[in-house]
């Protein structure tokens, strides 16, 4: 069933590499116009059928420059009928060695950054007649343990009770849905997998043998913004291909479990 979002407007924090560009470039193929955000130009622009993504810088830690930027788009396009709160991230690092000033950037930029994006638009989405679809990028960081992340997997799961508990306070008029990414291949995947040996080590941890793509995971926020999921809110959707498989498995065949490097859990190097 294809769907449509013709005429809608979507903003994707983070939006121009990465998870995110795959998020952008599949609402640009559903038909919507789209804004994305980050602090730094694309190297390369989304595009999809002739359509662009429009890019605009903003910083979605500073509240101020947050409600510029959504002011903006409702004076430009009409309307803000979705976000998608992609922006995160975060680089592999000790928890009893990182410092106090690094973990709180890392809960600011994973949780509270996407709290205020979510005020501002609430703020649009109650005065327009049909509403508006909030959808957070979490992982599966925040619901399993997370070492040499362990503030970035405990704001993943903040952010999910978020969404959980905005749904209730901003129903009927906005829903709220998380997405639980896990393991995506992206143009950095190299880096932190070992090139493709590592890439193909890892993904057959992974029952359906394969990362997620970014497109997979701009399918399920497609969908959630979408007609087809009008009464689903304040619940997750899990994009993870059926997990990783349980270490003790490998172990009591005799195998060594594969070993997979703490900072490689889905998104944890994207940033806004």
């Amino acid at each position: 069933m294809d769907v449509s979002l013709d005429g809608t407007v979507v903003l994707v924090t983070g939006g121009v590499r990465g998870v995110g560009a795959g998020i952008s470039r599949k609402f640009l193929e559903a038909g919507a116009s789209v804004v994305a955000c980050a602090r730094r130009p694309p190297e390369h622009t989304v595009e999809f059928g002739g359509r662009t993504v429009h890019f605009e810088s903003c910083d979605i830690r500073d509240a101020a420059a947050v409600r510029d930027l959504t002011a903006r788009i409702v004076a430009e396009y009409g309307s803000l009928d979705t976000v998608v709160n992609n922006a995160g991230g975060s680089p592999f690092a000790a928890a009893a060695e990182a410092s106090a000033n690094f973990h709180a950037k890392i809960v600011e930029l994973n949780l509270l950054a996407p709290l205020l994006v979510s005020q501002a638009a609430n703020e649009i989405m109650q005065k327009q007649p049909n509403g508006g679809s909030i959808v957070m990028v979490s992982s599966v960081s925040g619901g399993r343990p997370s070492p040499g992340t362990a503030a970035y997997g405990a704001a993943k799961a903040g952010l999910d009770n978020l969404s959980a508990s905005l749904a209730v306070e901003w129903a009927p008029k906005v829903r709220i849905n998380s997405i639980v990414v896990g393991l995506v291949e992206t143009e950095l995947s190299d880096l932190h997998y070992g090139g493709p040996d590592g890439l193909g080590r890892v993904a057959n941890t992974i029952p359906m043998l394969r990362m997620a793509r970014p497109e997979d995971v701009g399918n399920a926020a497609v969908f959630l913004a979408s007609p087809l999921a009008s009464y689903i809110s304040g619940t997750t959707l899990t994009v993870h291909g059926g997990g990783e498989r349980p270490a003790f498995l490998a172990a009591a065949a005799g195998r060594e479990p594969a070993a997979v490097a703490p900072s490689t859990t889905d998104n944890t190097n994207r940033e806004n």
